[in-house]
């Protein structure tokens, strides 16, 4: 048996006093002193195998936590412990502690709110990106489209959005309609595209399609100065937020929407 967990103290749980912050040696040393009631470091040591530098150590932070007091007695230094029921003061006092902490902390964070405040406006002109997975993140990611406060244009393919999020797109396009967003959207001419342009009037949207044969399977939505693109073959979307590149995919799909026909019939 190792000589830091002597017989007296084998059966006391170290986890008790581990969860207190204990140290094992720390725990190890108070439990010694408790057993013999007055201890000299010198015995502690013999006892412990700690060596007598440490238990010095030992002995003054458990004076600190106010766990251990220390007397003179022939010239000699001895150690005692205080009732058991001191733990509970000691816990009193570190939950004390801890929230003098936490609130010196909330002062320090704000006073320095402001000037954490004028750095955040510096950074709002870079590019934001957050990522989305699974289908759960995806429809996240597409409750951010009902922010959009000037309309929405976007590239879709009907077939493979309704295919990636079973019955979340039909409810989805009566909250949009409910909201007054109106979205124009390109996409390709295949049956599930052609059948959802003719409910555009009452989803507020105006629909254009690619030529014949002409196929895509993710999704780019722009909205605000936001860009959120879609890849239903990976389940993951991502939303950039930039004025600039928003900006730019506006004027693309611009060029490519004056090119396109919206005519529904095939």
């Amino acid at each position: 048996m190792s000589k830091l967990f002597p017989q007296q103290t084998y059966n006391m749980d170290q986890n008790i006093f581990n969860k207190l912050g204990f140290s094992d040696k720390e725990t190890v040393i108070y439990l010694e002193i408790l057993k013999l009631g007055q201890a000299k470091p010198g015995q502690l040591s013999n006892k412990t195998g700690i060596n007598r530098t440490t238990v010095y150590d030992l002995l003054t932070d458990l004076m600190q936590k106010g766990l251990v007091s220390k007397y003179k007695k022939g010239g000699a230094s001895y150690f005692n412990t205080l009732e058991p029921n001191k733990l509970l003061n000691y816990l009193d006092r570190e939950k004390d502690e801890y929230f003098k902490k936490i609130e010196t902390q909330k002062k320090n964070i704000q006073d320095a709110l402001p000037e954490l405040s004028s750095l955040f406006s510096l950074e709002s002109t870079r590019p934001k990106v957050k990522f989305f997975e699974g289908e759960k993140g995806m429809r996240e990611a597409y409750e951010d489209t009902l922010t959009a406060k000037n309309g929405i244009i976007a590239y879709a393919n009907v077939a493979t959005m309704h295919k990636g999020l079973p019955n979340f797109f039909p409810e989805y396009y009566k909250r949009r309609a409910k909201a007054k967003i109106f979205i124009r959207a390109i996409l390709p001419r295949n049956k599930e595209s052609l059948a959802r342009a003719k409910l555009d009037r009452q989803e507020m949207r105006s629909t254009k399609f690619l030529p014949d044969g002409k196929e895509f399977t993710p999704e780019v939505n722009v909205y605000n100065n936001k860009m959120l693109v879609a890849s239903w073959q990976e389940k993951i979307a991502v939303i950039i937020e930039s004025k600039e590149l928003a900006d730019l995919e506006r004027m693309n799909f611009e060029l490519v929407w004056e090119t396109l026909s919206n005519k529904v019939s095939t």
